[in-house]
């Protein structure tokens, strides 16, 4: 897993894909500085006949970084403040927390 590990690390590291963030575990707390890779993809959901196209915001965030992210965490990215909304999930390999946002 060590070339795996260290192609996520390159990932996290590269300033063109990945933001400086600060984790507040609970959403308290002085906060933990983590780097993470924000994702806006559009999720369609049905009601009814009817599919809508909603926007979502998901952030990815190294498990070495934060081990058990759970909802309600707030994570601050400048001027802006996110709160994880549901259950984050962990990649296949353990590596990296996939957690959706909304912001506040």
């Amino acid at each position: 897993m060590g070339a795996f590990r260290a192609a996520v690390d390159v990932l996290f590291t590269d300033p063109n894909l990945a933001e400086a963030a600060l984790w507040k575990a609970g959403g308290i707390g002085p906060g933990v500085s983590v780097a993470i890779i924000r994702k806006m993809p559009d999720a369609t959901d049905g009601f009814g006949d009817t599919r809508v196209v909603l926007p979502t915001v998901v952030m990815d965030v190294r498990r070495s970084d934060i081990s058990t992210p759970a909802e309600g965490d707030l994570v601050e990215i400048g001027a802006s403040t996110f709160k994880v909304i549901g259950t984050p999930m962990i990649d296949r390999l353990g590596m990296v927390w996939a957690c959706e946002m909304v912001e506040l």
